[in-house]
C-alpha cells in the first residue's frame, strides 16, 4: 500500500479536474488506526486561502463525512487508516477530486483552479454542504466575482448593495444602513478583517467603504447566530481583505464615472510571503473645479472621498502565519464663500489595523489571535471673520480576541475563545476661538468601557439525520473613569460623583446562549431550527431615518441598559435538479428589549446625549422565500420577504404601538444574468418594496396669526411603493497580450426614471391676509435614470 504524498498528490492523474480519469480503487480499511487529515484549502493561481470550501470525503464502503474550511482556510479531519476519495467544492472553482491512502497523520493543503468565466458555467453562492447537511441557518457567503457582476450606480460595485438584493435586507435608496429581520443599522456587526467597522458609507451613505477590488469572501449571517459572534442583536457582515497573491505580481483597476481605482499585489518571497495595496478616489471635484467661475459661490468648494487597503502575510513555517492589514477612507467636504468671509471643513471616516497570528498546535488544533485598532470620527470647522468654531465626536477601541478551532473528530468541531475591547466614547465635543479668547471644554464628556467576553460551540453530528450547533456566550461591559456622573440629591438639587480612572462606574453582564438545529430529511432537504439570545452595549442614536456621519455612537450607563434579543428561526432548505436550483423558506421571530430613541421635541444640544434619550421594547416576525438557479447560461435568484417590525415606548406615540421607520410589508428583489458568449454577460436586477413609514402633518392651523401643525401618529403614513429596475452589459474584447486583459461595464440604473419618494416636505404660498395661502406637500427623489460606463483593467 502506497500513500500518496502532498506533492505527488498534486502531480498525479487523481487530482486533475476531469472525474474520469480519477479511479476509485476499492481496498478495506487496514485497521482501527485513526489519523489526522488537515491543512489548507488555496487558490492555486494567487495562493489566495478560500474560506468556507466544502470538502467531502467519501471511503471505500461508500460512507461520506463532510468538514468545511474555517474562516482562515483551515481544515482537519479524524479518519480511520484506509483508503478515501475527496471532492472539493467552492463558488468561482472547478470542483475538484483526488485519491488519498492514510496510514498517518497527512499535512495536505488543496489547490483549487478559479473557473475561466469565457468557458465555462458559473456556480454563484451555495453548494450542498451549506444549505442542506450544515447547521448553518440564514448564513450566505457571496464570492466577490459575483458582486462585481451586477449592475451598478455611477459605475461603483457596491458589497452592501449586493446584499440588499437578498431576503430579509431591507434598505433606503442612498443610505448604505442594512436594516435586517428588524433590527436597526447599528445593529448589525460589521467586520473587515476582524475589525469593526462603525460607519460604512461614503458621500453621505450614497456608497459604501469596501472596495470590492481589496476584498476576497463577504460572508451574511442573518439569524442563528453563532457564539463566535457577540456584540449585536441583528446580523454579522464578515468581509474579508486579499491575502495578496504570493505567486507573481498581479494588478487590477478601473477607471468610472465618478472614481478610479487601482490594486496591486505579488509575493514578497514566493509561496511564503505576499503584499497586497489598493486605493479608490473620487475626483469630481478636481473634474468640475476649472469650469466653476471665481465668483461662483461656490469657487473654492468641493467634495472628494478615498480608501486605501492594505495587507502584509508571512508564513513563518508550517504552523505559523503573521497579517498585517490595514484600511483608511476619509470623505472630506469643504466650503469657502465667494467673499471669502466663511469657511467650513468637515472630515469624517474610519482608520482600522488588524494584526493576526495564525498557529497550528497540531494537526487538529487551530488558533487565531488578533490585535485589533479602530477609530472613527466625525470633525466640523467652521471660520467667519475672526471666529472659529469646531466640533468633534467618535469612537476608538483597542481589542485582543483568539478564537481557537478542536477538531475532536469528524462529528465534534468545537470552538472557543475570548475577546475583549476598550472603547473610548466621544460625544460632540465643541471648542471655539474668538481674536485671542478661546473655549475648550474642560469636560469633553469622553465616556470609557471595557468589553470582554467568552464563549464555546460544538458543532456536533448526532447520526445520519440530526445536526446540533450548540454555543454558550457570556459577555461583561463596565463603563469606567474618568467620569463625573450627575444625580438628583433628593432636595431640587443635583450631586456628582467623581470616578477614577479606571474606576468601574456600571458593569452589566449577559448570559447569550445560542441552538442551532437540523434535520435531514433526506440528501436533497433538511429542516433547520435556531433559538439564539444576543445582548448589545454600545449604541448609534440618531435623529433621523438614515446613517449619518452626525449620528453618535454611545455605551451602555447608569441610565442606558443594553440591548437584549431573543430570536426564532425555522426554516426549509432544498435542492432540486441536480443542484441546479436551491430553494428555503424560512419563518422568524425576534422580540428586542431596552431600544433607545430620541425624545418627541429632541433637538440637537451640547448636553450629554443621553439625557433626551427614551426607551421601550421592539419586535418583527415574517417569512422569507429564497429561489436561486445556480447552474447554465442563465442563472440568477428571486427573494421575497414579507414582515412586519414594530416599536413600542412609553413616551412615544401615546404609548401605542407603531411601525418602524424601515418597517415594509412587501420586499421582492429579482437579479439576473446571462452569459452570451465569451464576449457578452448581461445582468438586471428589480427591486419592488412597500413604501417607507414616515411622520408628516395632517392639520395645519393658525395660532395668533402662527402657522402650527399637528402631525399623524409617529410613521403613520406611508409614501408610495418603491421599484426599480437596473440592467448591465459586461463586453470583454480578445486579448491582445496574455498579460493583459481588460472589459467594458455599461450599466444604467433606474432604467425607466421612477421618481421614488425619498421624503415629503410642505410647500407654502401666498398668505393668510392676502386670502391665497396654500399648502402642498411635495416629494423629492434621489436618482432618476443614470448610465454608466467603466473600463476595467487586469495584468
Amino acid at each position: 500500500m502506497r500513500l500518496i504524498s502532498q506533492e505527488n498528490l498534486w502531480k498525479s492523474k487523481c487530482c486533475r479536474i476531469c472525474p474520469a480519469v480519477c479511479f476509485w480503487l476499492m481496498i478495506s480499511f487496514t485497521g482501527f488506526a485513526q489519523y489526522t487529515l488537515s491543512g489548507y484549502v488555496r487558490d492555486s493561481l494567487n495562493g489566495e486561502l478560500l474560506i468556507g470550501a466544502d470538502i467531502h470525503v467519501q471511503s471505500a464502503t461508500g460512507s461520506v463525512l463532510d468538514v468545511s474550511t474555517n474562516h482562515y482556510g483551515f481544515y482537519s479531519i479524524l479518519l480511520p487508516a484506509g483508503t478515501y476519495k475527496l471532492y472539493v467544492i467552492d463558488p468561482g472553482y472547478q470542483i475538484d477530486s483526488c485519491l488519498i491512502m492514510l496510514e498517518k497523520d497527512l499535512s495536505l493543503d488543496i489547490l483549487m483552479k478559479p473557473l475561466h468565466y469565457t468557458t465555462q458555467e458559473i456556480t454563484i453562492v451555495s453548494r450542498v454542504h451549506d444549505q442542506i447537511k450544515s447547521t448553518e441557518v440564514s448564513r450566505i457567503r457571496l464570492p466577490i466575482q459575483e458582486v462585481k457582476s451586477l449592475p451598478v450606480m455611477a459605475g461603483e460595485v457596491d458589497v452592501l448593495k449586493t446584499l440588499e438584493m437578498l431576503p430579509g435586507v431591507q434598505a433606503s435608496e442612498g443610505n448604505t444602513g442594512l436594516y435586517i429581520r428588524g433590527g436597526n443599522a447599528d445593529q448589525n456587526l460589521i467586520l473587515l478583517d476582524d475589525a469593526p467597522v462603525y460607519n460604512t458609507g461614503h458621500l453621505f451613505g450614497f456608497f459604501s467603504i469596501f472596495n470590492a477590488d481589496a476584498i476576497k469572501n463577504v460572508t451574511l449571517i442573518k439569524g442563528g447566530i453563532p457564539a463566535n459572534y457577540g456584540g449585536r442583536l441583528s446580523s454579522v457582515i464578515d468581509i474579508s481583505m486579499k491575502d495578496g497573491n504570493n505567486q507573481q505580481m498581479h494588478g487590477e483597476g478601473g477607471i468610472g464615472l465618478i472614481a478610479s481605482r487601482f490594486s496591486i499585489e505579488g509575493p514578497i518571497r514566493k509561496n511564503k510571503s505576499s503584499y497586497m495595496l489598493s486605493a479608490r478616489r473620487t475626483y469630481v471635484d478636481m473634474l468640475v473645479k476649472p469650469f466653476v467661475s471665481k465668483s461662483s459661490s461656490f469657487y473654492g468648494s468641493g467634495y472628494y472621498f478615498y480608501d486605501l487597503n492594505a495587507k502584509l502575510n508571512q508564513q513563518f513555517s508550517d504552523r505559523d502565519r503573521l497579517y498585517a492589514s490595514a484600511y483608511l477612507g476619509r470623505d472630506v467636504f469643504h466650503f469657502r464663500s465667494s467673499e471669502n468671509t466663511f469657511q467650513a471643513y468637515i472630515p469624517w471616516g474610519n482608520t482600522t489595523a488588524t494584526v493576526r497570528w495564525n498557529h497550528v498546535f497540531n494537526a487538529r488544533m487551530f488558533a487565531n489571535t488578533s490585535l485589533i485598532y479602530n477609530d472613527y470620527r466625525f470633525s466640523f470647522g467652521a471660520t467667519q471673520n475672526n471666529f472659529t468654531v469646531g466640533l468633534n465626536s467618535g469612537i476608538h477601541d483597542w481589542n485582543l480576541k483568539t478564537d481557537v478551532d478542536y477538531y475532536l473528530n469528524p462529528h465534534h468541531h468545537l470552538q472557543f475563545g475570548y475577546d475583549y475591547i476598550f472603547h473610548t466614547f466621544q460625544p460632540s465635543t465643541a471648542s471655539g476661538r474668538s481674536d485671542t479668547a478661546s473655549f475648550h471644554p474642560a469636560n469633553p464628556m469622553k465616556k470609557y468601557a471595557h468589553e470582554a467576553a467568552v464563549y464555546v460551540l460544538d458543532d456536533m453530528q448526532a447520526g445520519e439525520r440530526w445536526g446540533f450547533n450548540l454555543g454558550i456566550r457570556y459577555s461583561l461591559f463596565q463603563q469606567v473613569g474618568p467620569y463625573v456622573r450627575v444625580q438628583p440629591d433628593g432636595s431640587g438639587h443635583d450631586d456628582s460623583v467623581f470616578y477614577r480612572r479606571f474606576q468601574p462606574v456600571k458593569t452589566y453582564m449577559q448570559l447569550e446562549p445560542r441552538l442551532i438545529a437540523r434535520f435531514s430529511l433526506n440528501t436533497k432537504a433538511s429542516l433547520k431550527a435556531s433559538v439564539t439570545r444576543t445582548a448589545q452595549y454600545i449604541h448609534l442614536v440618531s435623529n433621523s431615518g438614515t446613517t449619518l456621519p452626525t449620528d453618535l455612537w454611545v455605551p451602555s450607563t447608569y441610565r442606558v441598559k443594553p440591548q437584549t434579543a431573543w430570536e426564532y428561526t425555522i426554516g426549509y432548505f432544498t435542492q432540486l435538479h441536480d443542484q441546479m436550483w436551491e430553494a428555503s423558506l424560512e419563518i422568524y421571530e425576534r422580540q428586542m428589549y431596552h431600544q433607545i430613541e430620541f425624545a418627541e421635541g429632541y433637538t440637537p444640544s451640547l448636553d450629554d446625549p443621553e439625557n433626551s434619550f427614551v426607551f421601550g421594547k421592539g419586535w418583527s416576525y415574517g417569512s422569507e422565500l429564497f429561489i436561486h438557479k445556480q447552474k447554465g447560461k442563465l442563472t440568477g435568484w428571486l427573494s421575497y420577504t414579507l414582515s412586519w417590525t414594530w416599536r413600542k415606548f412609553p413616551d412615544l406615540n401615546d404609548g401605542q404601538k407603531y411601525p418602524a421607520r424601515f418597517d415594509r410589508r412587501h420586499d421582492l428583489n429579482l437579479v439576473v444574468g446571462y452569459r452570451l458568449n465569451d464576449r457578452w454577460n448581461f445582468s438586471a436586477d428589480f427591486v419592488f418594496a412597500t413604501g417607507n413609514a414616515v411622520t408628516i402633518p395632517n392639520q395645519f392651523y393658525f395660532i395668533e396669526g402662527v402657522l402650527t401643525q399637528s402631525y399623524t401618529q409617529i410613521n403613520g403614513y406611508r409614501m408610495k411603493p418603491y421599484n426599480r429596475l437596473d440592467i448591465a452589459a459586461v463586453y470583454t474584447p480578445k486579448p491582445k497580450h496574455h498579460r493583459f486583459h481588460h472589459s467594458w461595464m455599461f450599466s444604467i440604473y433606474n432604467v425607466y426614471s421612477r421618481l421614488n419618494p425619498y421624503f415629503i416636505y410642505f410647500d407654502q404660498s401666498g398668505g393668510l391676509l392676502q386670502g391665497n395661502l396654500q399648502i402642498q406637500a411635495k416629494k423629492v427623489a434621489l436618482f432618476p435614470i443614470i448610465p454608466s460606463v467603466t473600463w476595467n483593467f487586469i495584468f
